[in-house]
């Protein structure tokens, strides 16, 4: 018997920039928006949809480079999509902006494949789990300590969502009296049942991130991210060794060659991968089983609507950051966004693809290209 092979009609991208709720800031850097690059891949009457926060290149690199690599091709053989762009981004480099394209890309190409054949992605890639736990993500260094409280206990107390993460590290690591106030405040705000993150965004010295967990001690933080520079592995490795937290970073992982490095220098204790930034799903995918092989658990990196369905695919997942920034954007662009009450997210089993559908009126406010 001889199968349909649906081809790739069209690819196009559109972009979209979002002002800020508020004034946002982590330990090294602060913004008033967001943009993301929206990629939808056509294939008959089907549409999937995939994208990448990033800057607005993406969609030239999409344009220019990757989209003749894909249209017209068979809309079955994603990962032989995510092969040809991939080689065909040498000359600019994997990293940043081109990443971020081909991520996006990949994204559309799962959604597609599996609206096509009427499963939803998780089915398709295999599922392991029905619901993904998630943690909030926001807590930014910019809010007073009301905003903070507002965020805080939001999600604990009303979602229900028992793990929460705060930004430290501020300026570069020069506050650090506020930095541990705040970590002070989100304990009392949170109670002593939930769990507490904190991530430093590389904003700390190496001497100077074990100092600050010392000092907090008492507050009984899990998650310690960033405390350093992803660059510098043997920093994290420093940090690892000597506090109770575990130690995660992997966010700026662009290809499969960093989380190899990241997990063989035993520098975290688990490692995050970003569908927006890696690869997409395909890289995330084998992201994932590198991490495996050493006996490491991977966390979704934002976005979390890009994440859910695979997260649900992988057995060694963790939880998915659910952060406000992102969800935030999801929401008002998407129907079918999930509900995190009680700290996990349960992908819809009937909706094919990711389960999405863009509102396209409420985006259009939105779009800059």
């Amino acid at each position: 018997m001889t199968l349909p092979d649906p081809r790739i009609d069209e690819v196009r991208t559109r972009v979209y920039t979002v002002p800020t709720d508020a004034p946002e800031g982590d330990g090294t850097i602060a913004w008033s928006s967001t943009t993301m690059v929206l990629v939808e891949a056509r294939s008959g009457t089907t549409t999937g949809l995939g994208w990448t926060y990033g800057a607005s290149a993406c969609a030239s690199v999409i344009a220019e480079t990757l989209a003749p690599l894909v249209e017209g091709a068979s809309a079955l053989d994603v990962t032989g999509r995510f092969d040809a762009m991939a080689k065909a981004v040498r000359n600019s480099g994997r990293q940043g902006i081109a990443g971020c394209a081909i991520s996006a890309v990949d994204l559309a190409l799962w959604d597609l494949k599996a609206r096509l054949v009427g499963l939803p992605l998780f089915r398709l890639l295999g599922g392991v789990r029905d619901e993904v736990a998630v943690y909030g993500s926001g807590g930014f260094t910019t809010y007073s300590a009301d905003q903070l409280s507002a965020q805080l206990t939001g999600w604990v107390h009303e979602q229900g969502i028992p793990r929460v993460k705060i930004k430290i590290g501020e300026s570069w690591g020069t506050n650090v009296p506020r930095d541990l106030e705040r970590i002070r405040q989100a304990r009392r705000d949170i109670g002593a049942d939930a769990e507490l993150f904190v991530d430093a965004n590389g904003g700390y010295g190496r001497k100077q991130a074990i100092r600050v967990m010392a000092a907090c001690a008492d507050e009984d933080v899990h998650w310690f991210e960033e405390p350093v520079s992803s660059d510098d592995l043997a920093g994290l490795r420093e940090v690892r060794d000597a506090v109770t937290a575990d130690v995660a970073a992997g966010e700026y992982a662009y290809d499969l060659a960093y989380v190899q490095r990241m997990c063989a220098g035993g520098a975290v204790d688990c490692m995050q991968l970003d569908a927006t930034r890696c690869g997409g799903i395909s890289e995330w995918l084998r992201g994932a089983a590198v991490a495996a092989s050493v006996n490491l658990e991977v966390s979704g990196h934002c976005a979390p609507h890009a994440h859910a369905h695979v997260a649900a695919a992988v057995p060694n997942v963790r939880h998915l950051e659910w952060f406000h920034d992102h969800v935030r954007i999801e929401s008002m662009f998407f129907d079918g966004t999930l509900d995190p009450s009680g700290g996990s997210v349960t992908p819809d089993p009937d909706a094919p693809g990711n389960g999405l559908t863009l509102k396209e009126s409420d985006a259009a406010a939105f779009r800059v290209a």
